[in-house]
């Protein structure tokens, strides 16, 4: 670092052997009367944060408003109930497995900027929905969306990481879902309105170019003002990147606890599904009921990932606490309770998607963050996946089935909090 006028500055050492052609200089912080402006670095990275969560935002709504309609649109095309059922079941697969592949390339290259932009960018193909003329050619636009947030997702986490060393894991995080579940409450209704104003589902595609463009505007605009988001955390303190590469151990830990978690978390179609058949809620309140889910996973995921910054590790106890009474209040017959169960489905979401994103940044070091990220949210997607597979043909037995083994789940889960609260004193940077 040197210092040039009232300005401190801090020159970045090359990042690769054979490429030290460019220097690297950043403001770290601003030195008034002698005394350096912590502040102005807090202030810098709650911008960041904010703009990263605009980016969600705006990228949800266009994604999560065309799933809303993917199934019927395919339909229209020609697509019968296997078809959309392998188009969406391939798409969130390779949403979560090609993360191990691209969190690890993120960090071998160090080129998280570059993973961002390209995975964003793929957001596009959603507008290019409206010239599908067969469900062939929509099911590859559908697919390549998802691969873009693969290949997004563990290098955004990692960027995001960084600022939020200086705001609160928790805090930071719990910022950007609460912004990204906002999108995902917008988008629906933004493609509902063109249904319901008559435009049709490729008028609604259409219209859906304008967040996505608006994505790509603001993640130019966070490139530019923070080239290098990882000075905010090795300039905060010094960190386990500095210590060693390897993932430790209460990392591993840590994956199966969520595995074993998520594994019995139903998803939202099959208690939706469940609602159809039984009669228990009426069709046209499902999508509402879902934006509901959504509004409460933004408000809990505020709350929660302050919780997450006082107590810890400790506070994913409530994942497991609250997910047990799930299958007993959706898969009820009663209309009370069962709203009651999408009100605490939706607050295990905003949990999972608050503190299991920010604990991995204080378990793992800088330099294995990416693949960090990688692996996590495969373990994650894989047990969603095997866990929803499950719990469908459980339901077609019995519901009591479904609560067995929906209940199994977490108490197995529940013992490794407090191992992983033990053992996290050594290996967290907090």
């Amino acid at each position: 670092m040197f210092r040039y006028g009232n300005e401190l500055w801090w020159m970045g050492a090359c990042r690769y052997e054979n490429d030290c052609r460019t220097a690297v200089l950043i403001k770290v912080v601003w030195i008034v009367d002698g005394k350096s402006a912590n502040n102005d670095t807090r202030r810098i990275a709650y911008q960041f944060i904010i703009m990263l969560g605009l980016v969600s935002l705006f990228g949800d709504i266009t994604y999560e408003g065309a799933r809303s309609v993917t199934g019927p649109f395919l339909y229209t095309l020609g697509a019968n109930a296997a078809v959309v059922g392998l188009v969406a079941g391939l798409g969130e697969f390779l949403g979560y497995a090609l993360r191990l592949f691209s969190g690890y390339v993120a960090d071998r290259t160090g080129r998280y900027w570059a993973f961002a932009f390209l995975g964003y960018g793929l957001i596009l193909a959603i507008p290019l929905l409206a010239l599908a003329g067969v469900w062939q050619v929509a099911a590859v636009f559908i697919i390549a969306e998802r691969m873009g947030k693969a290949i997004r997702a563990p290098a955004r986490d990692t960027i995001l990481s960084y600022a939020t060393k200086q705001v609160g894991r928790g805090w930071g995080f719990g910022i950007h879902e609460a912004m990204d579940q906002i999108g995902a409450v917008i988008g629906p209704l933004v493609v509902s309105s063109m249904l319901f104003l008559r435009g049709g589902y490729r008028t609604g595609f259409a219209i859906l170019v304008v967040p996505a463009l608006a994505t790509m505007a603001i993640l130019t605009v966070a490139r530019r003002k923070v080239p290098a988001p990882e000075t905010m955390e090795r300039s905060h303190q010094k960190v386990l990147s500095d210590v060693g590469g390897k993932l430790p151990p209460v990392f591993w830990f840590y994956t199966l606890f969520a595995f074993l978690s998520v594994g019995g978390f139903a998803n939202f179609q099959i208690i939706a599904y469940h609602f159809t058949v039984r009669s228990v809620v009426p069709a046209a309140q499902i999508p509402l009921l879902y934006a509901i889910a959504m509004g409460i996973d933004a408000l809990v995921a505020l709350v929660i990932g302050k919780t997450y910054d006082r107590i810890g590790l400790v506070s994913l106890i409530t994942l497991p606490l609250l997910t047990i009474p799930i299958p007993f209040l959706g898969f009820s017959g009663s209309y009370g309770l069962a709203i009651a169960g999408v009100g605490l489905w939706g607050a295990v979401m905003g949990i999972q998607e608050t503190i299991m994103r920010a604990a991995i940044a204080d378990l793992t070091p800088v330099k294995r963050r990416g693949l960090a990220y990688g692996i996590f949210n495969t373990a994650y997607g894989a047990s969603w996946f095997a866990g929803g597979l499950v719990i469908g043909i459980l339901y077609e037995h019995s519901i009591g089935s479904v609560i067995t083994f929906a209940v199994a789940m977490q108490v197995i889960a529940l013992p490794l909090v407090f191992l992983l609260h033990g053992r996290s004193g050594s290996s967290s940077t907090r």
